[in-house]
């Protein structure tokens, strides 16, 4: 038997090689049980705000005395369905939306799925006003939803980050630097808009420097020790990566990859926050912790993480630090080294990784002030969207895939539950406008048909609503396989970058 195998039937080999197996089957376990834990709730709260939106429509139309036949969440042929008082109450095999099914109102058996023969009964038609109220009071709900999401948020507060509340650049590119901007310029106005904030959909720097439809974007700046500067920034063309392999990559990225945007190249300056202290690393040895702020080294300033990596170690020499811990500043020497692995390094090192967000605080801002922003974002990305000179397109929408990829994203986060409450706000804000669109199958058309109706004092002539429902049912779940592709895009397509460098670890001080 080769002396490979004699060590492997060896009784400690055994051992060893068990405990090694269990481990990773309980790490795969564990994993595995978080993964369904986090579908599950991402599933539960995007079917919550399905059902307050159909749950509206009911009521109404309950109030009104209007038949009822079905209530659905999802589309498609039912997988569960259950009949309680005279409504068929059912789950649908297409994870997307729901429906009230009121054949009183303008039938949907397109979309809806035809009602079964012996349910169809002649039933007396309904006042466009009844017609009104129903279709409106599912946006409501969503409205009101998103008001009760908001109230959450104000009582337990939300995470708020530097990266994202700042108002000064931390990081300069190339086209920046060559208009002249730099780093700790504090930005005031965009093209006319007050800035403040970096992150974010409104007032904030990103959205004004991605959906400006200039060339050339008017940046006010105020400027230590010089004062308010007005700087013209060149909006550089977008730049397209071409992808290296087989043609059926290239054509996967072609379809599944959104629309690149014009960048200007700058960055919010965030505090030298610590993530995370490698271990047996400088910076454990000498206690500091995640959340630390370094704020000097040696008497010298840090304002963001560059100035740390880019200090100058030596290897050896110590140095003094001072950092921020909770509200007390803490001083401690550090002594740099070279970490021991991967082989081959040669510059002194201390062992941190940086919180790329910088600090952040819990802020209870105002329920009203939440919804608000909500609408404004989903008008101000509407408007973009349908500008044929802004750079922001259908490509850029998320369905909902891309809705319940993000849900996940932030239901991983140490707040992801008051990240996914106050992400909910927007996203009922979003469900109530989107529905209120004067577009056929959507409760605005309803309201549109209605109006009409009421207008001309007798309904809209069947054969024609047939047709428009049917011809934009057909583009409506053409544009969700659009934007689902450009989610799973998302989620495997892209460019992985260059490969990811060995982690560097420290070993043990003899």
């Amino acid at each position: 038997m080769p002396l490979s195998a004699l060590v492997l039937y060896s009784r400690p080999a055994r051992k060893v090689a068990g405990y090694l197996l269990t481990q990773l089957h309980m790490e795969f376990l564990i994993d595995a049980l978080r993964f369904i834990g986090v579908v599950f709730l991402v599933l539960m709260i995007f079917n919550v705000m399905i059902i307050v939106h159909e749950w509206g429509h009911f009521l109404a139309g309950r109030w009104r005395g209007l038949e009822i036949d079905r209530f659905q969440i999802w589309f498609g042929k039912p997988i569960w369905k259950k009949t309680y008082n005279g409504v068929q109450y059912g789950l649908g095999s297409i994870p997307a939306g729901g429906f009230v099914s009121l054949p009183q109102m303008v039938t949907m058996e397109s979309i809806e799925g035809e009602v079964d023969e012996e349910n169809k009964k002649e039933l007396p038609p309904i006042s466009p006003l009844d017609k009104i109220i129903v279709a409106f009071a599912g946006p409501l709900f969503s409205f009101l939803l998103a008001l009760a999401f908001a109230t959450i948020v104000w009582a337990w507060g939300r995470p708020l980050t530097e990266a994202r509340k700042t108002t000064t650049i931390g990081a300069v590119g190339e086209a920046a630097a060559a208009a002249g901007l730099k780093v700790g310029d504090q930005i005031r106005f965009i093209d006319g808009n007050e800035i403040k904030h970096f992150g974010g959909m409104i007032d904030s720097v990103l959205w004004s420097t991605l959906s400006s439809e200039r060339e050339k974007l008017e940046v006010v700046v105020d400027r230590p020790g010089e004062g308010e500067l007005t700087i013209e920034v060149e909006r550089p063309a977008a730049e397209v990566k071409d992808v290296e392999g087989p043609w059926y990559k290239k054509a996967w990225h072609y379809v599944s990859s959104r629309a690149p945007f014009r960048r200007i190249g700058i960055g919010p300056m965030v505090s030298p926050v610590i993530a995370k202290t490698l271990e047996n690393s400088p910076a454990a040895l000498a206690g500091l912790k995640p959340r630390d702020v370094i704020q000097s080294i040696n008497g010298k300033e840090t304002r963001q993480p560059i100035d740390v990596i880019n200090f100058g170690w030596t290897i050896g020499e110590p140095v003094e630090l001072k950092v921020l811990r909770g509200e007390e500043v803490v001083t401690t020497t550090m002594t740099p080294r070279i970490p021991e692995v991967p082989e081959g390094n040669t510059d002194a090192k201390i062992g941190v990784m940086f919180d790329a967000e910088g600090t952040r605080e819990i802020i209870h801002e105002n329920p009203f002030t939440q919804v608000k922003n909500g609408f404004r974002s989903i008008v101000a990305t509407m408007q973009k969207v349908f500008s044929p000179k802004s750079d922001i397109g259908a490509s850029h929408l998320n369905g909902p895939f891309g809705i319940m990829g993000h849900y996940y994203d932030l239901f991983k986060h140490p707040d992801g539950v008051r990240l996914v409450l106050w992400f909910s706000v927007l996203l009922n804000v979003n469900l109530a406008l989107l529905n209120l669109l004067p577009f056929p199958v959507l409760d605005g058309g309803h309201i549109v048909m209605a109006t009409m109706e009421w207008i001309r004092k007798k309904p809209m002539p069947l054969k024609v609503l047939e047709v428009v429902q049917t011809a934009f049912v057909l583009f409506l779940l053409g544009f969700m396989a659009f934007v689902t592709l450009k989610d799973v895009g998302d989620r495997t397509g892209g460019e992985k970058g260059e490969a990811p460098q060995p982690e560097q670890k420290f070993l043990p001080l003899k």
